[in-house]
């Protein structure tokens, strides 16, 4: 089903330009790098046409929501803060905010952007605690402030139907933390995370895809003499949108690809090389409505992980508000 052109029709041209923003989630305890199997990178995080780097100046802000339900194989052994645990069952509930500006200047020809992530977590995580006198299974709940993500440079670049975007997301540990606590909110150390970005948009029939592509950089934990390693991540969505009512649905599929391609550094635990692996694919529903200057996206993103290796294995449950003006 074709989308007439005209129905992208927009003062300033065409409505996927005008549509938003990164949304570079802060949230501290879920799947992801390695010191206990969970990082920084979130799937899901930046795959769809609304997570592109916003082309129009102004403001965006971004309320999110997550739902994650994972755990490991009862026989793997995973060192996290600062104990060796076995078993792990994560239950993960995360709410976001985020603000991010856009100027008028271009920076290297590109529209620039900058802002920031604040998020509140609540997490819950059972699992057998490995002592010299035995395994104890213990469960730790935990809800407060979640680490932030700064987002110093969002770079975006425009040539006909193509979409090119840098985002530079630098995640804060200022989550709460405490060594021997299986249950989290922060992560208690600072990462980098540089990211690239291609999109394809046609007006004319109202299909997209979006790749993004980065490498997670950690800083060693201080309180556990840990440094997870580095990791290789893949998000990518195709999407058809269908002219409704005033606005658009959007109806596709949004997957990932991580993979951790250096050994953590551990001078504590003395647990075998931890290197993990993770892949999924899942469903991506939306609606847009805009409205002249200002712009409203709602989407609702399914994610279960199809393959894993030393990581929770699960779903990811995202619903995401952008509010463009």
């Amino acid at each position: 089903m074709s989308v007439k052109s005209t129905a992208f029709d927009a003062p300033d041209g065409s409505i996927l330009t005008r549509l938003l923003a990164s949304a570079l989630l802060a949230v501290a305890s879920t799947a992801g790098a390695t010191e206990g199997g969970i990082g920084y990178y979130v799937p899901g995080t930046t795959a769809t046409l609304i997570d592109r780097a916003p082309t129009q100046a102004g403001w965006v802000v971004e309320p999110m929501y997550l739902n994650y339900s994972g755990d490991f194989g009862a026989n793997v052994d995973v060192p996290i803060a600062g104990v060796v645990a076995a078993g792990i069952d994560v239950n993960l509930d995360a709410v976001t905010a985020g603000a991010l500006y856009t100027f008028d200047k271009p920076v290297l020809g590109a529209k620039y952007t900058a802002g920031a992530y604040l998020s509140w977590v609540s997490v819950d995580v059972t699992g057998k605690i490995e002592t010299p006198r035995g395994n104890f299974g213990r469960r730790d709940s935990q809800s407060g402030l979640g680490d932030t993500t700064l987002i110093p440079t969002m770079l975006a670049w425009q040539k006909g139907n193509w979409q090119y975007n840098f985002l530079l997301p630098v995640h804060a540990p200022t989550g709460e933390y405490k060594t021997g606590r299986l249950a989290n909110p922060g992560l208690n150390y600072w990462a980098v995370d540089p990211t690239f970005g291609a999109a394809y948009s046609c007006q004319q029939s109202g299909f997209n895809a979006t790749l993004f592509g980065g490498l997670t950089y950690n800083w060693e934990n201080p309180d556990t003499d840990y440094q997870s390693g580095t990791l290789f991540h893949l998000d990518g969505s195709i999407q058809q949108m269908i002219k409704a009512g005033s606005g658009f649905f959007t109806l596709g599929l949004n997957a990932f690809y991580l993979n951790q391609i250096s050994d953590d550094d551990n001078r504590r635990l003395f647990v075998k090389e931890f290197r993990q692996r993770s892949s999924g694919i899942g469903p991506v529903l939306g609606y847009m409505l805009p409205k002249g200057h200002e712009n409203l996206v709602f989407e609702f993103r399914w994610l279960p992980q199809l393959d894993t290796k030393n990581t929770t294995e699960g779903d990811y449950y995202w619903l995401k508000f952008v509010y463009q003006f």
